[in-house]
């Protein structure tokens, strides 16, 4: 995007929040996606604005709720067709364990559409137990878990469940993973990463593919 552009956008985005204004921030999404892509959005606009808001304040909190959630409105309806669902193309998203923010996660779903890919989006705060659950029930090729704070990126957790699933692609997203992850878990960094990693995984199942350590899918 050009710096024109962003300067002019931070600044319609950032009045529409102060104002609580969701519906204006979701609109002005949809509009900034179709025409610069979802990974200039969030890599130009989003991140920078919910960066300057410290939430020290009961004035900030509030509109950082604004934001956010008009944000997140604005990234799920995007090219959202009524009674037509993409697939999930073998692709799991999740937030880790106790994170309560994950907004890139919506960011890479509606990237991934932008692709014609779809993906299951669990959402945040997925406990690691369910998400061994998860990855049981829907055998997905690749999962992308969120931390937003290193609270909640725990390396190691991630290393070690990606090594019960070493048929399985696992990635760490987000600013929380702070520790370096070491393999088989691989972190990504910018939403084109993530993109990339996710348009890589072969969609379709085979026939023969294999079970996921000793545990049977159900």
């Amino acid at each position: 995007m050009p710096a024109e552009t962003v300067e002019i956008a931070h600044k319609q985005v950032s009045l529409a929040a102060e104002d609580l204004d969701g519906n204006a921030v979701a609109t002005l999404m949809l509009e900034l996606a179709e025409a610069w892509g979802v990974p200039a959005l969030w890599e130009q606009v989003c991140r920078p604005l919910l960066a300057r808001l410290s939430g020290r304040t009961a004035a900030e909190v509030v509109i950082e709720h604004a934001l956010c959630e008009g944000v997140r409105v604005g990234l799920d309806v995007y090219r959202r067709e009524p009674g037509r669902s993409l697939p999930t193309g073998g692709v799991l998203l999740a937030g880790a364990e106790k994170e309560a923010h994950c907004l890139g996660l919506h960011a890479l779903a509606a990237a991934l559409r932008e692709e014609g890919r779809g993906c299951l989006n669990l959402g945040p705060a997925l406990p690691w137990s369910a998400l061994r659950s998860a990855v049981y029930r829907g055998r997905p090729r690749a999962v992308v878990l969120w931390s937003q704070t290193p609270l909640t990126g725990r390396a190691y957790r991630l290393v070690r469940f990606a090594r019960e699933f070493p048929l399985l692609r696992v990635y760490g997203a987000g600013p929380g993973w702070i520790e370096p992850l070491g393999r088989p878990a691989i972190r990504l960094g910018a939403l084109t990463d993530a993109v990339a990693a996710c348009v890589a995984v072969t969609p379709k199942r085979d026939v023969h593919h294999i079970r996921y350590g000793s545990v049977p899918y159900r």
